[in-house]
């Protein structure tokens, strides 16, 4: 099992990821927030990348240089991980492998706009996999922070809306994703979060290194590409999904989808910072829904054994 820091400073296991509401959750939550922060931000920059090369080779050298980031930070690999383990992390992998290519394709028959709503749509998808799939129970207080995340994105992106090819990938992708949050809210906690990483950034690069090579991969010597790149590639993929890794360790899967609607309003805030957007009403009430979605999913109620155990502490 994974291990989390006790109010002690020692090592202990992950904290019960059915509910929120203790300081202990604070840690991987506002990691989690931290996360978005950074995919907010890569927007603008894989907008210009993606104009010198194509989406798939593109995609390809991102996650192969996390690989080998990843790899190159923590050399000595574990001596036996287990097949369960390796299994896992390819699941993983052609889950996030989908969920990108989807939406990379989506994204050349839609709008941006439309693109970060259908996106947004995990947040729904996600209790609905874990209720369906793993049997659990969905509370009111999951449902409604759902409820106002949806409403806020749909507020902050949608002008009008119609179902054509673009919208079908994008909504594959939000499917993809959903599936990879249920599923690393169930994995993440039973083995070595660094070698789950490893694998599934392994698996996203080379299966888009595969596809990308039957047209030929044809990538440009130019700093402009490589500088971006290599930085998507740290600081976006590397360090963002194994923090994301660590932190569904210890959330419940259906608050963490909550917490990844922040992407599109950060995303947001880049565009006005960055590219000059204009700030809209629409875009400050859409951000608010989804800051008080985040906030109610932080106010689910405790379990008894949760409570008792914070009391003892």
């Amino acid at each position: 099992m994974g291990a989390a820091i006790s109010e002690r400073g020692k090592i202990g296991p992950p904290a019960d990821r059915t509910t929120l509401g203790t300081k202990l959750d604070l840690i991987p939550l506002l990691a989690l927030v931290g996360v978005t922060v950074v995919w907010g931000g890569t927007f603008v920059v894989v907008k210009d990348v993606t104009q010198q090369a194509s989406p798939m080779d593109f995609l390809a050298v991102r996650f192969l240089i996390a690989t080998a980031v990843l790899l190159a930070l923590r050399p000595r690999w574990p001596v036996n991980p287990s097949r369960t383990m390796w299994g896992r992390g390819v699941l993983l992998g052609l889950m996030l492998c989908g969920a990108y290519i989807a939406q990379t394709y989506g994204q050349q028959h839609t709008s941006a706009s439309i693109s970060g709503f259908i996106t947004g749509l995990a947040v729904v998808f996600t209790p609905v996999l874990g209720g369906m799939i793993l049997r659990k129970r969905i509370g009111l207080a999951c449902w409604s922070s759902v409820a106002v995340a949806t409403t806020g994105l749909a507020v902050m992106s949608l002008k009008s809306f119609t179902i054509g090819f673009g919208e079908s990938l994008t909504l594959l992708c939000a499917i993809f994703l959903a599936m990879h949050i249920t599923a690393l809210g169930e994995w993440s906690g039973t083995g070595d979060a660094y070698v789950l990483t490893v694998v599934q950034l392994g698996v996203v690069g080379s299966v888009c290194l595969a596809l990308g090579a039957m047209d030929g991969i044809v990538l440009p010597a130019t700093w402009s590409f490589w500088a971006p790149v290599v930085g998507l590639a740290v600081l976006a993929t590397a360090a963002a999904y194994l923090v994301q890794t660590w932190a569904q360790a210890r959330l419940p899967a259906s608050a963490v989808a909550v917490v990844l609607t922040l992407e599109p309003v950060f995303a947001g805030v880049f565009g006005v910072v960055v590219d000059g957007d204009e700030m809209t009403l629409r875009i400050v009430i859409g951000a608010l829904l989804v800051l008080g979605a985040m906030f109610l999913a932080e106010l689910r109620p405790k379990s008894p054994a949760r409570s008792r155990k914070t009391s003892e502490s």
